[in-house]
């Protein structure tokens, strides 16, 4: 397992690496509305909620990159496809700001940028409250265009990289970035390069990936199977023994690894012939689970870059998410100081 002297090794290690990650890239924008400046609109009646301030952030894959940029990775590299649109422009100024490489971000005419676009409506008392979000997201499926473009960048920058993961945030096959066409082409790039860490985390097409490392929960483990969801065990130990059971036959199938994860209770590793569970990281108060897979995403690939064991990989991930999902009403991030104080703390 992780000890103080390994921890400060992948941490000095941090600086030399680089990760490129492929994948949907959405705008997280925040429209932070004052409720003491509402108006009634004179043509409809209805309130008129007033912007006080806009508040934008890389989401979906940029969450992960956020993460590995606060962990301190060397290089970043982003391989994705956005809209001509004022949208694009913002997600593309919030990558610069962070310091993350966007030259592999396409800009096509035919597409949106996806976007999450949140009003926060300010309260008399206590944290703004959430209304309806609003999203902008591609309905039709990618094109053979796009398709080659994403994979003459994923070409180009596999043998120069330590890592890639993979962020297939879109439900609808075939209507992101992570096409057939783009994840068969990562297959092969994952066989020709072995001493790079392809790492996938995909909400809905899990099942789809090969030769690649892969995070998935209960439901998308189920889901990549081809099982009912339904049906839940009674117990702890049965469940941490069907979570084990899915996970051994999810790395059969995908021909990799898998970094099952189970909320508090940590990380199950499997790699198709035996398992190992990672304890989760207990913490006290309120707690906001938004983006605490994408800071495990990142935690887990930062360690198996500056070469850790796969336990150590996953207990790193542990860690980070156990600071992030303290960050409330934000995507957080951990940065190298605040893990390794949580580590000292969760020391028996």
């Amino acid at each position: 397992m992780l000890d103080s002297a390994a921890l400060r090794r992948i941490f000095d290690s941090l600086p030399r690496i680089r990760i490129a990650l492929v994948g949907d890239l959405f705008l997280d924008k925040y429209l932070d509305l004052d409720s003491r400046l509402t108006e009634v609109s004179v043509e409809t009646g209805l309130d008129a909620y007033q912007i006080a301030k806009i508040r934008c952030y890389p989401g979906a894959g940029g969450t992960v990159l956020n993460n590995l940029s606060a962990l301190g990775i060397g290089k970043l590299h982003a391989i994705s496809v956005i809209g001509d649109d004022g949208d694009g422009f913002e997600l593309l100024r919030t990558l610069r700001e962070r310091g993350i490489d966007g030259e592999g971000v396409i800009v096509r005419e035919d597409r949106m940028t996806p976007t999450y676009t949140k009003p926060m409506l300010s309260q008399p008392t206590g944290p703004a409250r959430e209304l309806n979000r609003l999203d902008v997201k591609n309905r039709t499926p990618a094109s053979h265009e796009q398709d080659r473009q994403v994979i003459a960048r994923l070409d180009d920058i596999s043998s120069r990289v330590d890592a890639v993961i993979v962020a297939d945030q879109v439900t609808e096959q075939n209507q992101g970035v992570i096409t057939d066409a783009v994840r068969d082409r990562l297959a092969e790039l994952a066989r020709q390069h072995p001493n790079v860490t392809f790492f996938a985390d995909s909400r809905s097409h899990l099942g789809l990936f090969r030769n690649i490392l892969a995070k998935p929960n209960r439901s998308e483990m189920l889901s990549a199977l081809g099982l009912s969801a339904d049906v839940r065990e009674s117990s702890a130990a049965g469940a941490l023994e069907e979570v084990r059971r899915l996970a051994g036959e999810l790395s059969r199938q995908i021909g990799g690894p898998v970094y099952a994860t189970i909320g508090p209770d940590g990380i199950l590793y499997a790699d198709g012939q035996s398992a190992q569970h990672i304890p989760g990281i207990r913490v006290e108060g309120p707690i906001d689970i938004v983006g605490a897979g994408d800071s495990t995403t990142a935690g887990i690939v930062s360690a198996l870059a500056a070469g850790a064991t796969p336990a150590q990989a996953a207990h790193l991930g542990c860690l980070v998410a156990s600071i992030t999902i303290q960050q409330i009403g934000v995507t957080g991030t951990a940065s190298p100081a605040q893990v390794i104080e949580r580590f000292r703390e969760s020391q028996p």
